[in-house]
């Protein structure tokens, strides 16, 4: 294998621990200096909100990836396919034909593939304390991908959930705050459409903090809801900022593909520390 070939797959397995590893936590979303500690129509705003929740079954698209890890960039081709309440699946390719990795996310397990060394992590949840600690679990990280808020912990935010969360005008925008120390969730949404612009996610405690921020940009249509098209997610683990940019293109409700990733038994599970340390180690 090339140096530049060996150099593509660990940034692109990096990607897929990082994605997940993000979610344990970048700019931070401050509210404004308000007398108002909630917004005066916060009921009518959070039920806009939800209302803009995509109705489609299945979201597929092409994407263009790119990443950075300090000076190192690389960028990619590939595709997400997601099925609601079922499995959110990434595939990036190498020279735009090469599988090098996969990600899919069920609700028991996350599956991440090294396709070119043939190795492979899959782990139940609670087997991940990142996501554990961080109240994060399938339904959480669907809503982030599917442009919605999430209640920590729960597969679905209800009506009665909504009266739950902070809201605080800022500006043309409303800022929507749940707290559950040591972690702060907070989003960005525009008043007058509900149109949800940012998700972000805090850890912080008196050894670390880590932080995701996850901005979303370029809306199209899909079905009867608008539906962004570029993901920027720039997330911080105490020493180390990571900045994922992806663009989707064509975006769809193909319902014709695997739902499921079945591992050759060729492949070599590894676990989840040693392939974080492998690849931290960038």
């Amino acid at each position: 294998m090339t140096m530049k070939h060996n150099t593509i797959l660990k940034i692109a397995c990096l990607a897929a621990v990082m994605t997940v590893a993000a979610c344990r936590s970048t700019k931070v979303v401050e509210p404004v200096k308000s007398a108002t500690a909630d917004y005066a129509d916060k009921k009518e705003f959070m039920q806009k909100l939800s209302d803009n929740t995509p109705s489609a079954k299945f979201i597929t698209s092409k994407i263009k990836f790119k990443m950075q890890i300090g000076v190192q960039e690389i960028s990619l081709t590939g595709s997400l396919k997601m099925k609601r309440d079922d499995v959110i699946r990434l595939q990036l390719m190498a020279f735009g034909f090469v599988e090098a990795g996969r990600m899919e996310f069920t609700k028991d397990y996350v599956l991440i593939i090294d396709r070119i060394n043939k190795q492979y992590l899959k782990v139940p949840y609670e087997q991940l304390s990142f996501l554990r600690n961080s109240g994060i679990n399938f339904y959480s990280l669907q809503a982030m991908f599917w442009n919605e808020i999430f209640m920590p912990g729960t597969t679905k935010v209800s009506d009665t959930d909504l009266d739950k969360y902070e809201t605080v005008p800022d500006g043309n925008d409303i800022i929507i705050s749940y707290e559950r120390t040591p972690l702060s969730y907070k989003w960005l949404a525009e008043k007058g459409s509900g149109t949800l612009k940012m998700a972000n996610v805090q850890y912080k405690s008196a050894l670390r903090k880590t932080q995701l921020n996850w901005d979303y940009k370029d809306f199209q249509p899909l079905g009867s809801r608008p539906f962004p098209t570029g993901h920027s997610i720039l997330f911080n683990t105490g020493d180390k900022d990571v900045k994922i940019e992806m663009k989707l293109n064509y975006l769809g409700n193909d319902e014709d593909w695997e739902t499921r990733t079945e591992v050759s038994g060729k492949y070599k599970q590894v676990m989840v520390d040693e392939i974080v340390r492998r690849f931290m180690a960038l």
